[in-house]
């Protein structure tokens, strides 16, 4: 299990990546495609960051 990454949604950094490695490109579509979306944006730098590792690696 991954860090918790979004309070809000109770998402965990390991949700993030496994939408990132689905094609999401950004947050909001991470989220969407988790079915939730950024409440307080708080966790929005930090999934940006999650999500261009993750993409980085499939390169």
């Amino acid at each position: 299990m991954g860090m918790i990454l979004c309070v809000c949604n109770a998402l965990r950094e390991d949700d993030v990546r496994a939408a990132a490695r689905s094609g999401a490109t950004c947050p909001n579509s991470a989220y969407r495609s988790l079915g939730r979306r950024p409440k307080c944006g708080t966790c929005v730098p930090a999934a940006r960051d999650v999500i261009a590792a993750e993409r980085a690696q499939q390169i």
